[in-house]
């Protein structure tokens, strides 16, 4: 899967960083930064429950 976030929207709160830090990092900056745009299989779960615990809907990801 590939991971898309449409940064106008996000808010850097840091749900994404809590379900998958594996994928998601709030640096010091303050600035939400992906850290594998394309994860494999195993994180497929993750992503999914990242992508519905967005408040902002700024996260998607597309096969």
């Amino acid at each position: 899967m590939k991971v898309n976030v449409n940064y106008d929207l996000c808010t850097s709160n840091a749900v994404c960083m809590s379900i998958a830090p594996e994928i998601f990092e709030v640096r010091d900056d303050g600035y939400m930064y992906v850290l594998n745009e394309n994860p494999g299989p195993e994180f497929d779960e993750k992503l999914r429950d990242a992508v519905a615990g967005c408040p902002n809907g700024a996260i998607s990801i597309e096969p």
